[in-house]
């Protein structure tokens, strides 16, 4: 292996983290709202119910300016409520900035309401949304959390020899738009201790192999990227219920991501769980009977797939878990 090889390709022991980590104090909260405001999918005919309020018909049925949209990205409002007070952050940007902000206006989403920015990791279609954020926000700071890897440049090549770039986030970009970039690879909180970010996930199962046609440049060579340690989620305690968990592309392994919230909580169990699952595609359809078999063990009492779950994975979870199952949908309010 050579050296750059072996840079990339570095993993962190799950024993060494037990090892090195105290369990992390996230204080309860009351409820959990997370809002869709960027996802692949867009479904007018869904049903609202007590705690899944879908957007108004008007919202996805108007006009070109006044109808929300879907594309191929992830983006979620988060709001936690505790003793009446209510704080907000930004979860991923999705692929376009006029994407995330046309949905912000028509949810009635206000960006000076957010009070930090956490990406999932450095792909174009959770961060390139942010730009243009400043001119709906004012230039007020704002914290933005980042794994340090997230600003590699990478590439996944395909089989049949066809390239796609992923342009990562420009710390100078962000920065002109007013964000404050803490850099972070381990666990940190957010809102008061209120929110969890996982930081780097170990990984732990035997099947969640990573991507294999993933590639990142590191001193000017490409090499095999295939573990994307940037890709980080975040979690939230409710009071009487359990974990929220919430992934962005899940490229650490969705199973790996529970364990780790679960680590790093003290063996918290697991309530819901939201995001994208990265279980589409010729590489990873293979495990989705595996990850079901785990999911099944954690028994969340909600789980929303979505961005990169794909058809296959999402029709075998609603089958696998139908009580646990709800379709996202852009503009869905999801109240835990």
């Amino acid at each position: 292996m050579s050296a750059l090889t072996a840079e990339i390709d570095r993993d962190v022991s799950p024993e060494e983290e037990l090892q090195s980590r105290p369990f992390l104090s996230l204080d309860a909260v009351d409820r959990v709202e997370l809002t869709t405001l960027v996802d692949n999918t867009i479904d007018v005919l869904l049903a609202s119910t007590d705690t899944v309020k879908r957007p108004p018909r008007d919202a996805v049925l108007g006009g070109p300016k006044s109808r929300l949209r879907a594309e191929h990205g992830f983006s979620t409002l988060v709001t936690v409520v505790k003793g009446g007070s209510r704080h907000s952050l930004l979860f991923d940007a999705g692929l376009t900035r006029d994407g995330l902000i046309q949905n912000m206006e028509i949810l009635e989403v206000n960006p000076s309401d957010l009070q930090a920015i956490v990406l999932s990791h450095g792909h174009a279609d959770h961060t390139l949304g942010l730009l243009g954020m400043a001119q709906q926000r004012g230039r007020r700071a704002l914290p933005l959390v980042i794994h340090p890897e997230a600003f590699r440049t990478r590439k996944v090549v395909f089989p049949d020899g066809h390239e796609i770039r992923l342009p990562p986030p420009s710390r100078a970009d962000l920065e002109a738009e007013g964000m404050a970039v803490i850099e972070e690879m381990g666990p940190s909180y957010l809102l008061e201790n209120m929110v969890l970010i996982t930081g780097q996930v170990p990984r732990q199962t035997e099947f969640e192999k990573g991507f294999a046609v993933h590639y990142a440049e590191v001193n000017g060579q490409w090499a095999p990227d295939p573990w994307i340690h940037d890709d980080q989620a975040i979690v939230m305690r409710v009071r009487g219920k359990g974990l929220v968990v919430l992934t962005g592309c899940g490229h650490s392994g969705l199973i790996n991501i529970l364990l780790q919230a679960r680590m790093l909580t003290g063996g918290e169990q697991i309530y819901a769980v939201l995001g994208g699952f990265h279980l589409t595609g010729g590489l990873f359809e293979p495990i989705i009977p595996d990850t079901i078999r785990e999911l099944r063990q954690f028994a969340p009492s909600l789980i929303v797939p979505g961005h990169c779950t794909g058809w296959k994975a999402t029709h075998a979870i609603a089958a696998a878990l139908p009580q646990a199952f709800v379709q996202n949908s852009v503009g869905t309010t999801f109240i835990v």
